[in-house]
């Protein structure tokens, strides 16, 4: 999943870079809040311990920030919360979302 992951990494900053500060005029998201590779350094685990810490510091922080720039993204065009169901876990950056089907806030946004 290395590939993947560098490849989501390089596209999605490319695609920030390009589209937040001269498209959208909003603020870039900082990698470094986001992705962290730290635990390696710890001199308890052994050397395969310290591999896998480094990799899932680097996937799983990638994926984080890769959501982080969705999420912003997705406020910038929509800023709607889904329809409640069931079993749907709402993203934690849709809490300052409009409620689904609420007409009158989103009314106010373009005013």
């Amino acid at each position: 999943m290395i590939i993947p992951i560098l490849l989501l990494d390089i596209c999605m900053e490319i695609f920030q870079r390009a589209c937040f500060p001269f498209l959208y005029k909003i603020k870039l998201v900082k990698r470094s809040e986001y992705v962290k590779i730290d635990r390696h350094k710890l001199q308890y685990l052994t050397a395969w311990e310290k591999f896998n810490c480094l990799y899932c510091g680097y996937a799983n922080g990638v994926m984080h920030y890769a959501s982080a720039i969705g999420g912003a993204t997705e406020k910038y065009w929509c800023g709607i919360k889904h329809e409640k169901y069931n079993g749907f876990k709402d993203p934690p950056h849709h809490k300052d979302f409009i409620e689904y089907n609420d007409k009158e806030s989103y009314k106010k946004i373009g005013e």
